[in-house]
């Protein structure tokens, strides 16, 4: 079967969303810099299109130092200015500030259970780990951000049951 006749999730519609799908959509992930990486899109997605942070996404590696949680950890003010005038990521002061905090949480959860990994899948619900990273500190972790979180990361298989990719994720 040709990769053009393959069926997919109906939201991969574009050469960039497509490749995230095949490649990277569901597969389980257990790299904490790659969780850190996934938190903090998902939250910088909250009111836009995953379409519009996929494009952006090499932007965001470049700008966050490549989702290093230390390094995000210790950015301050002239780093969130610098950020907040580039025109590569998502300009919006609450979600480059939330980074940063959600970088100094992660680190503290890397302490407690050794890696964010360890902690994060010991969840199965959302709302549980939405309000878990809250009360951690957290920001732009509300249940419909974490619950994309958990799809993207593998947590929860969403493909369409008739999608190619639905069958190898399926645990």
């Amino acid at each position: 079967m040709k990769k053009t006749e393959l069926k997919r999730c109906a939201w991969a519609r574009n050469p960039l969303a497509i490749a995230y799908h095949d490649r990277e959509w569901g597969v389980p992930v257990r790299d904490d810099r790659r969780l850190f990486e996934f938190l903090i899109l998902e939250g910088a997605q909250a009111g836009l299109s995953w379409d519009t942070i996929l494009a952006k996404r090499e932007n965001y590696r470049k700008a966050f130092d490549r989702f290093d949680p230390r390094k995000v950890a210790r950015y301050g003010a002239a780093k969130k200015r610098q950020l907040l005038g580039n025109a590569g990521i998502v300009r919006n002061r609450a979600k480059i500030e939330s980074a940063v905090i959600n970088a100094r949480a992660f680190l503290e959860v890397q302490k407690e259970f050794g890696t964010f990994a360890a902690y994060v899948w010991r969840f199965t619900d959302a709302g549980t780990l939405s309000r878990d990273l809250k009360r951690r500190g957290f920001k732009f972790v509300g249940a419909t951000i974490i619950y994309a979180f958990m799809q993207a990361i593998g947590m929860v298989n969403d493909h369409a049951r008739d999608c190619f990719r639905y069958k190898a994720l399926a645990r």
